[in-house]
């Protein structure tokens, strides 16, 4: 079961009421717990319990006014009528970078790293504290907030465009859909070209210190990036690896 511990929310802790959330979530008391909870640190919470409401929704949101946008997604991925994984697949083959944060009862390496590599920014096995579900929110929407306000001029590497105001990325003339997590990695590594950067460097700079996964997670999204910039993954040209030390660009 989950922990029933709802943490205290402190003023300095407390999120503004423009944090909205999207929770998807098929048990009625694990939704209510998480609820409860996020709506006492100040997000505006609206729930789903299947797979095919959750994508009504999320398209009913992009016809709207961007007030009813969710900044980030929970996503269990064991729901009812389309399952999280396909959810998660679907909404990044769009082209929506909404930060997810999958939740699910599955604690192996191997769905751990598939929830990663359909697009989720997070994983969280179940059963698991409402204060780390907390810590886990806040640090994704850090991140996010974190990026669309980073930079503000465009840069350029070779035959890459980055547009950080418009999250935006240009490879050889063609637009690439960039998940966030991968968008930041891009960003970090085009501004230090030729910089190596171990993997704990990339967790630190991109998921940041609440970052409670494996590291093994910078491996999965450099194969992605691999997968999108390079000509031939199998010989990057970008993004090398420099053994025994971590990763460069360029």
């Amino acid at each position: 079961m989950l922990s029933l511990e709802i943490p205290q929310a402190s003023s300095e802790a407390k999120l503004t009421p423009k944090n909205r959330l999207l929770l998807v979530e098929d048990e009625d008391l694990i939704r209510d717990m998480i609820v409860v909870a996020l709506e006492e640190e100040g997000y505006e919470v609206h729930t789903a319990i299947d797979g095919r409401s959750a994508l009504n929704l999320l398209q009913s949101a992009e016809g709207a006014s961007s007030e009813y946008t969710p900044d980030l997604i929970i996503l269990d991925l064991m729901l009812p009528e389309i399952n999280g994984l396909d959810i998660c697949r679907l909404l990044r083959y769009q082209g929506n970078i909404t930060p997810i944060l999958t939740i699910s009862a599955k604690a192996s390496e191997t769905d751990r790293v598939l929830g990663l590599e359909v697009g989720a920014d997070d994983y969280l096995t179940k059963p698991f504290s409402m204060r780390e579900l907390i810590a886990r929110c806040r640090a994704l929407l850090r991140r996010q907030r974190y990026s669309s306000l980073s930079h503000t001029s465009v840069q350029k590497f070779r035959d890459i465009s980055l547009y950080p105001q418009e999250c935006r990325v240009i490879v050889r003339g063609e637009e690439v859909n960039l998940s966030p997590k991968e968008f930041r990695l891009l960003e970090l590594f085009m501004s230090y070209p030729r910089r190596v950067w171990s993997r704990e460097q990339l967790i630190e700079q991109v998921w940041g210190p609440d970052f409670l996964g494996d590291t093994k997670t910078v491996d999965v999204h450099i194969r992605w990036l691999r997968e999108k910039l390079e000509e031939d993954p199998s010989q990057p040209q970008y993004l090398i690896t420099v053994r025994g030390f971590g990763y460069r660009f360029g």
